[in-house]
C-alpha cells in the first residue's frame, strides 16, 4: 500500500491531506529538499496496530510522551554521502552541521572553475512523502500553548512531530527519524535550502540572480564561487516572501523591491518576480557576523597595524571626528565598528543607519534605524530626521552608517558644534571624498569640512594571489590654505603594497593637538602611544579577539589603566 493511502487509513479525524497535490519534477523536489537525488529504497516501517484504536483516547486523556532522540554523530555516524563526480578535484571540505550538512569546495576540471557543493541527507521515496505529509499536518498543530512558551523551539517542533508519528502508528528507525528532524528544523526554524549557507561563517555574500540560475557566493578564501543550488520559480518566490517577512517587511508585485535587515543582522536586498529583474526573483544577502570584528582581529589579519590602531585609540579618546572611505566591500563599516570600541565606557553614543549593522558593547548607546512610510500618505523617517533628533539627545559620539544625501550637512554641522562623529562614505581617495562632499547631493561647504579630523582610505587589494582588505592611507585634515582656499591634508600612515606593511610618516597634527591640550611633553605623548601599542600587541599575542572581551579591556583601561599595565603578561587575569 502506498504511504499516502496507508496513513489516511489510520482513522484520524483530520481531513486527509494530499502529499503531492500535483506532480513534481525532480528539480522541484530538489529545490524543496537538497541538491542530492533521493534514494529509491524505502525502509520498512514498524506498524503498531493497537495505536490505531487508541488514537482518539490518547488525545482525550493524554499519552505518555516518547523521549526525544537527538542525533549524535559519534554514535549514529554521518547521514550524508557525498558523491562527487569524477571530473571534480576536491580542494577542501567541512561540516556546517556535523554529519548532516557537508560543504565541499572542488575544482571542476571541465570548466577549470572552483565550485561550492552542498550535500545534505538523501531521502528515499517513503521518507520524502512522509516528510511532505508531516510538513502539511504540522501547520494545523503548531500552535503554542502557554506552557510551551519557555521551551526551546526545536524541542517544541520535535515534540509535535513525535505526536504525529504516534497518530500515524509509525515507529521509524533512527536514521530515518534523524533525516526528518534535519529537514523539519531546517525548513521551519532555519532558512530552508539556504540555511547551511546562512550558517557558514566563511561566506560574506549570498547572491541569487534569478530562476533556475545557480547561486553565487563570496567566500572569504575562494572569493566569487558558484554553487550547485538553484530554485524553481514558485520555490524562489516563496523563499523571497519568507525572507521579507522575517525581516519585518512586506514585498509584493505592487512594491517589488526591498532593502531590509534579517534577524541575524545580515543586509538583504530583494526583488520579487519579473517586475524589475527580468530573469526572475533575485536577492543578495550581505552576511555580517553575529559578533563584530574587534580591533585585535583587524590587527591579526593585517587591515591595520598596532601603530595605526593606537593612533585611532588616542584620537577617539580625545574626541576627533573621522570618516572611513573606500569602495564596495572594502571593510569601511567593519573598521568603523571596530574602532568604535575605543569610545570611553560612560560616553553617550547615538548610531544612525538605514539597515542595522553597527554592534557596540556599550550601555549608554541609542541605536536608531530609518523607517519607510507604513501606510499611504504616512510619514517616512529618514537619516536626516534621525540625525536632527540625535542632536537634541546631547550625544558625545554620533555614528552614521553611511552619508549619501542631505544628512551630510547636518552631520558636519554636528562636527562644527562640538559633537564627535564617525561615518563611512563611498570614495576611492581623499580627493574623491572631498569632491563628493562638496558636490550634489551632499553640498557640504568647504569651511565646514575642515571640522573633520581624519579620513581613512580602505580598499580590497591583491596581496600575491589573495585579495585582502587594507588601509591605503590615514590622512588628517589640517585646515584651509588661506592663500589658495584649498584644504590642506597631512598623510600620517601610508601602505606599502610590496612589503604589505604600514609606515608612519613621523608627523601628526592630531598628536600635536592632543599633547598641547593635555599638557603632555613629547616624552609623555610617546609613552601614551607606546603603552596603547603594547596593550594591543599583548591582546593579539594572548589570543584575546572576541569583541566583548576586547571592549571590556578597553573600558577598564579607561577606568583603571594601571590594572591593565600590571597584567600585560596575562591580561585574562583581569576577568577572573
Amino acid at each position: 500500500m502506498h504511504i499516502k493511502e496507508w496513513i489516511n487509513t489510520l482513522g484520524r479525524k483530520t481531513k486527509p491531506v494530499s502529499l503531492n497535490p500535483s506532480p513534481q519534477t525532480e528539480d522541484q523536489k530538489a529545490a524543496t529538499l537538497s541538491h542530492s537525488d533521493r534514494g529509491s529504497e524505502a525502509p520498512t516501517p514498524v506498524i503498531a496496530p493497537e495505536m490505531k484504536k487508541k488514537g482518539l483516547l490518547d488525545r482525550i486523556i493524554g499519552r505518555k510522551k516518547r523521549p526525544l532522540i537527538k542525533y549524535d554523530f559519534v554514535r549514529h555516524g554521518p547521514l550524508v554521502e557525498a558523491l562527487v563526480p569524477e571530473w571534480y578535484e576536491i580542494l577542501e571540505q567541512y561540516w556546517i552541521e556535523t554529519g548532516r550538512s557537508l560543504i565541499i569546495i572542488a575544482l571542476n576540471r571541465k570548466t577549470n572553475q572552483k565550485e561550492y557543493l552542498l550535500y545534505e541527507p538523501v531521502l528515499s521515496d517513503f521518507e520524502y512523502e512522509l516528510l511532505e505529509r508531516i510538513h502539511e499536518d504540522l501547520r494545523d498543530i503548531l500552535i503554542l500553548s502557554t506552557d510551551e512558551l519557555d521551551m526551546d523551539k526545536q524541542n517544541i517542533l520535535l515534540d509535535k512531530v513525535y505526536t504525529l508519528l504516534d497518530d500515524y502508528g509509525l515507529v521509524l528507525d533512527d536514521k530515518t527519524l534523524f533525516k526528518l528532524q534535519y529537514y523539519l528544523i531546517r525548513n521551519y526554524i532555519g532558512w530552508s535550502r539556504i540555511d547551511p549557507l546562512m550558517r557558514d561563517p566563511n561566506l560574506e555574500d549570498i547572491s541569487c540572480d534569478g530562476t533556475a540560475i545557480p547561486l553565487f557566493l563570496y567566500h572569504r578564501k575562494y572569493r566569487n564561487i558558484r554553487t550547485n543550488i538553484s530554485f524553481e520559480t514558485d520555490v524562489l518566490n516563496s523563499l523571497a516572501i519568507t525572507l521579507a517577512q522575517r525581516s519585518g517587511k512586506h514585498i509584493s508585485t505592487g512594491s517589488p523591491m526591498l532593502d531590509a535587515t534579517l534577524p541575524d543582522g545580515s543586509r538583504l536586498q530583494l526583488t520579487l518576480g519579473t517586475e524589475v529583474t527580468t530573469r526572475g526573483t533575485s536577492f543578495t544577502i550581505r552576511k555580517f557576523r553575529e559578533d563584530p570584528f574587534s580591533p585585535i582581529e583587524l590587527l591579526d589579519i593585517g587591515t591595520f597595524n598596532a601603530d595605526s590602531l593606537a593612533y585611532f585609540w588616542l584620537a577617539i579618546e580625545n574626541n576627533k571626528s573621522l570618516i572611513f572611505v573606500g569602495g564596495t566591500a572594502s571593510g569601511k563599516t567593519t573598521s568603523l565598528n571596530a574602532v568604535s570600541m575605543f569610545i570611553p565606557p560612560a560616553a553617550k553614543v547615538v548610531s544612525i543607519e538605514d539597515t542595522r549593522e553597527i554592534t557596540l558593547y556599550h550601555e549608554n548607546w541609542i541605536a536608531s534605524v530609518t523607517r519607510p512610510a507604513l501606510t499611504e500618505g504616512g510619514t517616512a523617517i529618514n537619516m536626516f530626521d534621525l540625525l536632527r533628533a540625535a542632536m537634541r539627545q546631547r550625544p558625545e559620539f554620533i555614528l552614521v552608517g553611511e552619508v549619501r544625501g542631505e544628512e551630510a550637512q547636518t552631520l558636519f554641522q554636528a562636527m562644527n558644534t562640538g559633537h564627535t562623529t564617525f561615518s563611512t562614505m563611498h570614495a576611492g581617495s581623499v580627493d574623491a571624498a572631498i569632491h563628493r562632499l562638496e558636490s550634489e547631493p551632499l553640498n557640504v561647504p568647504r569651511n565646514m569640512i575642515q571640522a573633520l579630523n581624519i579620513i581613512s582610505v580602505q580598499a580590497l587589494v591583491f596581496h600575491g594571489t589573495e585579495r585582502v582588505r587594507r588601509v591605503q592611507e590615514i590622512v588628517e585634515i589640517a585646515g584651509i590654505d588661506p592663500s589658495t582656499g584649498n584644504l590642506r591634508v597631512n598623510n600620517v600612515f601610508t601602505y606599502d603594497p610590496i612589503h604589505d606593511h604600514f609606515m608612519y610618516t613621523g608627523r601628526s597634527q592630531i598628536y600635536s593637538e592632543i599633547a598641547e591640550r593635555r599638557g603632555w611633553s613629547r616624552d609623555q605623548l610617546e609613552t601614551e602611544i607606546r603603552v596603547r601599542r603594547e596593550v594591543l600587541e599583548a591582546m593579539q599575542k594572548q589570543g584575546i579577539y572576541d569583541y566583548i572581551s576586547v571592549a571590556s579591556l578597553f573600558h577598564l583601561f579607561n577606568i583603571d589603566r594601571q590594572k591593565i599595565i600590571e597584567n600585560l603578561p596575562d591580561l585574562r587575569k583581569v576577568f577572573r
